[in-house]
């Protein structure tokens, strides 16, 4: 990756597209929301493989972010709480715990922070009928 500093931040380019990153939000993506971004998009990824894999019937997962950064230390992220919205049918909430914790286990951006960033993670089912 390469990255190239511009006059109100840094720009780099994937195949996707450019990435303008700044720490004022007139220029771009704040660094601490790519980094909540890329632990909530990772975790909620693989949880979305592991319900598909186990043909779990879900009409919609959304993943809230709650984040608590310290001023005291640079202000850095201590904590990312991510609550998980989950709707569908015939859902088993215990079932979908032990998912939970088992994508967390196997999603890469969680376990990169895991040592210096708690992130917990809640989830809430809503029942849909037919």
């Amino acid at each position: 990756m390469d990255f190239y500093i511009k006059e109100s931040g840094v720009r780099t380019s994937f195949e996707y597209g450019q990435l303008d990153i700044s720490g004022d939000e007139t220029f771009g993506y704040r660094p601490y929301q790519l980094m909540v971004a890329s632990i909530a998009g990772c975790s909620i990824g693989v949880f979305r493989k592991i319900l598909d894999k186990q043909r779990t019937e879900y009409e919609d997962i959304k993943v809230t972010a709650d984040i608590t950064r310290n001023p005291d230390e640079a202000n850095r992220i201590e904590n990312i709480k991510l609550h998980f919205v989950i709707k569908g049918y015939h859902l088993n909430q215990d079932k979908l715990l032990k998912n939970l914790q088992v994508s967390s286990k196997n999603c890469s951006m969680v376990q990169s922070v895991k040592d210096s960033i708690e992130v917990e993670e809640t989830l809430e089912c809503i029942e849909l009928s037919r």
